[in-house]
């Protein structure tokens, strides 16, 4: 089970960046390549940060599709198929991955503490 290894790395770019606020929710955005099941890792996630800085924070997941090059015709197309990466316009297998493969930490929102005026 990847999705734990991978809740450990955003749990640390979520808490560096925190500067010492309470992070409400971490946005990723993960490709189809990556194979990572959004439940697992949301489980993981609940998991990894009971009784941590990062308690209650939540974990918005972004599904990336595969998203195809073609270098025949230079078709753009999103595959579903991840059994045969092909052009979704000729067929061609030629094809270069333009999207698909990203986990990326997109944003961090942290609760702005309040200021008390008197």
């Amino acid at each position: 089970m990847h999705e734990l290894s991978l809740c450990r790395r955003i749990f640390a770019i979520a808490d560096r960046a925190r500067g010492g606020r309470t992070v409400e929710t971490v946005h990723v955005q993960i490709g189809q390549l990556r194979q990572v099941v959004p439940t697992t890792l949301a489980h993981c996630w609940r998991l990894l940060t009971v009784e941590t800085v990062l308690d209650g924070a939540g974990l918005e997941i972004e599904h990336v599709p595969v998203e195809l090059r073609c270098k025949a015709c230079g078709a753009l197309s999103t595959d579903s198929d991840l059994l045969a990466l092909a052009c979704g316009n000729c067929g061609s297998r030629q094809v270069a991955i333009e999207r698909g493969e990203e986990l990326n930490v997109t944003a961090i929102e942290v609760r702005v503490p309040e200021t008390v005026h008197g």
